[in-house]
């Protein structure tokens, strides 16, 4: 296997701007692609199967899990999520960076098969600011959404001892630079 790509993790509390910020180097930066991730949860507001996540059921999952499917998955807010191996492998050999928009125990688990992984953390500026964030968002429960502020404080917690980089995403087009600069600078090794 000839790996001429990189894996790149970015991950951070729901509501932290992950997404966002992983959007953005896609449409900025010709040599990166999106990691899908598969998903056993309900698709939410405007997304789309295939685009957003490759929504399946519980039953196709573990079948899937059976199989060694995912290079990583995990079982997050009650739901799973897992990356396929075979895409990876595939991208990468083909000399482009992949960026996963997943959790810290995913991005753990590519670590482990992808030393060469960029991890990356972006940290929210508060839990009250995260809080806001998923309230306006609009598509969550306040139960649901006091869980996952509960919850941001374990993967703030591990983002901080186990991630290569830690970004504050107090600013969209500053958090956007840093990123960028990071990647970039793997990109000369």
């Amino acid at each position: 296997m000839n790996i001429k790509g990189f894996p790149i993790v970015i991950s951070a509390p729901s509501g932290a701007g992950k997404t966002t910020l992983a959007n953005l180097l896609i449409h900025n930066n010709k040599n990166l692609m999106l990691s899908t991730s598969y998903t056993t949860r309900d698709l939410r507001g405007q997304e789309l199967n295939k685009i957003d996540y490759n929504f399946v059921t519980i039953k196709q999952f573990r079948k899937m899990i059976l199989d060694n499917f995912f290079l990583e998955w995990s079982f997050v807010h009650n739901h799973h999520y897992g990356s396929s191996s075979l895409l990876t492998e595939r991208v990468l050999c083909n000399g482009i960076n992949l960026i996963f928009d997943i959790d810290v125990n995913g991005g753990l688990q590519i670590k482990q098969q992808y030393p060469n992984a960029v991890l990356v953390f972006i940290l929210p500026i508060s839990n009250f600011e995260l809080k806001k964030r998923l309230i306006k968002r609009g598509t969550e429960s306040e139960k649901f959404i006091t869980e996952r502020v509960k919850i941001a404080s374990r993967e703030i917690d591990i983002g901080l001892k186990k991630y290569d980089y830690i970004i504050e995403n107090i600013d969209v087009d500053k958090a956007f630079i840093d990123l960028s600069n990071i990647i970039y600078n793997h990109t000369l090794y």
